[in-house]
């Protein structure tokens, strides 16, 4: 009777082996699995985990692990938004640097007759203080405002990192698709807006020239 009973439990004990594991290691199994995928932008990294592809313009490239931030109360909403808003800034000032160095100043600005915008600014500021204190107050203003849609937005989940509705062209109606590719074009012309203005502000410190001045310096002076 004792070797019958042993035989059984010999058996239940084989069949067990190859049964299908329990749903908690298979969820631990997936989470590796999602934990240990190589990121597009950095193939010799792990994706990070929260960077799944869903967000426009994601590639998983986060080598300092910022996405992973949460406990000093900034997480990834409030880096997707700050990155964003940055994008967005960061392309009008790009264009308002080429604009004004091409065709002049604006009505009002006669006095900012440099090249170089980052002396037009210092001549503004000594001829009209006014419109640089102007510039900032409106500077504060949108801050609040945007400050208390992220906040809020984060809050309720309703509203997505930098969206304030304001489409009146009408962009993203219509196709999914066609909306989320100019979502990826405006996030990724926004980045190389962001090293576009840092390099004009630079350079510009640095050299005294407007940007399209120091291109055409360049070219005259590295041409065969």
């Amino acid at each position: 009777m004792i070797a019958k009973i042993a035989s059984v439990l010999a058996v239940a004990g084989s069949a067990a082996a190859f049964a299908p594991a329990s749903n908690s290691v298979r969820q631990q199994s997936q989470l590796y699995s999602e934990v240990a995928e190589k990121s597009k932008a950095l193939p010799f990294m792990n994706r990070p985990p929260l960077l799944d592809g869903s967000m426009a313009g994601d590639v998983g490239f986060d080598p300092l692990g910022l996405s992973n931030i949460d406990d000093v109360g900034i997480d990834l909403y409030w880096l997707r938004e700050a990155e964003l808003k940055h994008a967005r800034v960061a392309m009008l000032a790009s264009l308002g640097f080429v604009q004004v160095e091409l065709f002049g100043p604006a009505p009002g600005c006669e006095a900012a007759t440099a090249k170089c915008q980052t002396d037009a600014f210092w001549q503004i500021w000594n001829s009209h203080p006014q419109y640089i204190a102007a510039g900032l107050v409106m500077i504060m203003f949108i801050e609040a405002v945007s400050g208390i849609a992220a906040t809020s937005g984060r809050e309720s989940g309703d509203r997505a990192p930098g969206d304030f509705g304001l489409d009146p062209l009408g962009f993203m109606k219509g196709d999914p698709e066609k909306a989320a590719r100019l979502q990826a074009q405006e996030i990724a012309n926004g980045r190389l807006a962001m090293w576009a203005a840092a390099g004009l502000i630079v350079q510009g410190c640095q050299t005294n020239q407007g940007g399209v001045e120091a291109l055409a310096s360049s070219l005259s002076a590295n041409s065969f």
